[in-house]
């Protein structure tokens, strides 16, 4: 199976991304000669694993008939200082939201996600260090 995504200079140093019909723009800020009229590359990565990970998470709890009120995801990197300023790595933090959680099922879940069915995170790892945390905010009743 292969995946394709397209991206387009526009002008300065922003441009257009198409992956599957939707399009988003890339730019840097002011300071680094850009507009700020797009999200950076790194941040996009970091985005593309919580959403990989948050995808499998919570179709796993669905299966496993937990009823979530929310989820955050956190992804904090640690970029080296100097070029090409690669990362070093990532740390996942998810904060699930809901009443009576039972941990236990949302630690597989994560564990599912981060093993054997996130992409991103296989692709990652390979390269930096991947380190995650799960948080519990109890909602009260």
């Amino acid at each position: 199976m292969k995946r394709e995504v397209n991206l387009d200079w526009v002008k300065g140093l922003e441009f257009a991304g198409n992956i599957d019909g939707h399009t988003i723009t890339i730019d840097v800020d002011e300071a680094n000669g850009g507009t700020n009229k797009g999200v950076r590359p790194k941040p996009l990565m970091m985005l593309a694993l919580a959403g990989c990970t948050g995808i499998d998470v919570v179709s796993i709890l669905k299966k496993m008939r937990i009823d979530l009120d929310g989820l955050s995801i956190k992804v904090e990197g640690s970029i080296q200082d100097e070029f090409p300023k690669a990362f070093e790595s990532m740390h996942v933090i998810y904060t699930f939201k809901g009443k009576n959680l039972d941990r236990e099922k949302l630690e597989k879940a994560v564990t599912l996600s981060k093993e054997q069915y996130c992409g991103v995170s296989a692709t990652l790892k390979k390269a930096i260090e991947l380190t995650y945390e799960i948080r519990v905010d109890e909602q009260l009743g």
